[in-house]
């Protein structure tokens, strides 16, 4: 039996902030997830013996499945219940989880990864898809700024508490830590969370689903393997010209469906595409830098996996206090400057950035990683919820899962392009002179790699090669991130609207949500 509760009752009902924490507790376990393995990959890299390009699909592997997921998740949640997704998604989650312990070589990783990648696919867009049905407009944006923090807080946390597992256990036992966070976000949902969906929302399309995972997965494999084989080979051409057909194929497609998966016309109104184009590409800067970073302060500078992790904490605070103070703000100033403001930051933060040479030290590095955290904070929290509030009611999952998708493709792209990118300039100015071919062709593999072989063959003037080679590639990454945001800087200030114009929100004015009694 279900009982049918308007959004203006909704937002009333005190129980929408115990149904947050259930989501904060989904999210948390997210956001640890982000960050543990990006400590992990260095050490990973030595033990496995990952390539650059293996360590991508590591980080990838997670992204791609996710992003190529989250719109059909969106819709299943809407159908079935938003509850009932979100607890399967961490139940997937926590499943993959074991596998990453138990992995035994890079390719079982790779598997897990992707496999973590469906359940992440179905918390995400679910956790966002609820906010627009629990919290009216006055309330959302601090909602949104909570569900942000509480992924800003598993951040900081990944690194320092899987960096302090990496220095007293396996590297497995940072996939094992997801198992208790996952069961715990699970136990939140079940308690706390109330049961809503949209059984009139459209349905999945196997075939959209199918052109979205093969599409993105040909793009990214691409981008990754380009560097090794190199940009004009036979296959990597073949690859990129069959993901602009698959991509091409599903858009198409969606545009004559009568209910498309994947909704266009979202896209056709100024406030959410322009603030999703704002969110997506300051993810890409932010993916991007979260790759490079880890071997920077691990390799180069020499710290263990604990104080990597703790060295990331500038970046995190920073990143938390903005998305506190993002709201007041916004409220101020409006969210077309803030966002704006934030993205030009962002910009100075990585342009400032790529001056960081192999003698810079920690200090500099965590003058340009506390501004980092402040100017993604200030555009993404804003760039969120104002596409958010666009959406209408009856959409909200297909919708938030859009945005997701688009947000975890400029994820993907972001690790695949950038770290192809430092993997090549790497590779370039290594010098390997003297080396024997197969020995220099692993040393050119990763910063890793060439700081094991130079341990191993007593060379000092490879591992001071490999470091000045890295932080090299390092700064070329930063430039382009510096340069991402400033052109999506511009973007936001010439064409998101002044003020948030909910399109949805005036066609959803006391549209019914449905919610079981026997979670009520």
């Amino acid at each position: 039996m279900a009982t049918v509760i308007h959004a203006d009752e909704t937002r009333r009902d005190p129980r929408r902030w115990w149904a947050l924490g259930a989501l904060v507790a989904s999210m948390l376990t997210l956001g640890f997830d982000m960050t543990i393995l990006n400590v992990a990959l260095p050490t990973m890299a030595g033990d496995l013996g990952a390539t650059t390009g293996q360590q991508q699909w590591m980080a990838d592997a997670y992204v791609v499945v996710f992003a190529a997921l989250m719109l059909p998740a969106g819709l299943l949640g809407d159908r079935f219940g938003r509850r009932r997704m979100l607890i399967t998604g961490l139940a997937l989650f926590l499943a993959g989880s074991l596998v990453g312990a138990l992995a035994s070589d890079v390719h079982w990783v790779i598997a897990a990864r992707a496999f973590m990648g469906i359940g992440g696919a179905l918390v995400t867009p679910l956790a966002l898809s609820v906010l627009p049905s629990l919290f009216g407009p006055d309330e959302r944006a601090k909602a949104v700024g909570i569900i942000s923090a509480a992924s800003a807080l598993g951040m900081p946390l990944g690194p320092i508490i899987g960096g302090w597992l990496l220095n007293h256990f396996w590297w497995g036992s940072v996939f094992l830590v997801n198992v208790p966070m996952a069961a715990i976000g699970i136990a939140a949902c079940v308690l706390l969370l109330p049961e809503t969906s949209d059984p009139a929302s459209p349905r999945v399309d196997p075939l959209s689903t199918a052109l979205t995972a093969t599409g993105l997965g040909t793009l990214i494999y691409a981008i990754i393997e380009a560097p090794s084989r190199g940009w004009g080979d036979a296959l990597i051409l073949a690859m990129f010209a069959a993901a602009a057909v698959l991509l091409t194929a599903l858009v198409l497609r969606e545009r004559r469906a009568v209910r498309p998966m994947l909704d266009m016309t979202l896209l056709a109104h100024r406030g959410f595409l322009f603030n999703t184009l704002a969110a997506t590409l300051a993810m890409f800067v932010l993916s991007g830098l979260m790759f490079v970073l880890p071997p920077y302060l691990q390799a180069v500078l020499g710290n263990d996996a604990l104080g990597t992790g703790v060295r990331l904490l500038p970046m995190m605070g920073g990143l938390m206090v903005a998305a506190r103070g993002a709201q007041p703000v916004v409220a101020r100033f409006g969210a077309r400057a803030v966002v704006s403001a934030g993205l030009v930051v962002l910009a100075f933060a990585a342009l400032l950035g790529s001056r960081t040479t192999a003698d810079s030290g920690y200090g500099f590095t965590s003058l340009w990683l506390s501004i980092t955290g402040v100017g993604f904070g200030f555009s993404i929290v804003p760039a969120m919820d104002g596409a958010l509030g666009t959406l209408p009611r009856d959409r909200a999952g297909s919708g938030s899962g859009l945005l997701m998708t688009l947000r975890q493709v400029g994820a993907a792209v972001g690790i695949a392009l950038l770290g192809s990118l430092l993997a090549g300039v790497f590779r370039d100015r290594l010098d390997v002179a003297g080396l024997p071919t197969p020995v220099a062709h692993t040393a050119g593999d990763s910063v890793i790699a060439a700081h094991l072989i130079a341990a191993r063959t007593g060379s000092a003037h490879l591992a001071a090669s490999a470091n000045d080679a890295y932080v090299h590639g390092m700064g070329v990454v930063l430039l382009v991130c510096g340069i991402a945001a400033l052109v999506a800087a511009l973007l936001a200030a010439l064409l998101l609207p002044k003020t948030a114009a909910p399109a949805g929100e005036a066609e959803s004015t006391g549209a019914a949500m449905v919610v079981t009694t026997e979670d009520a």
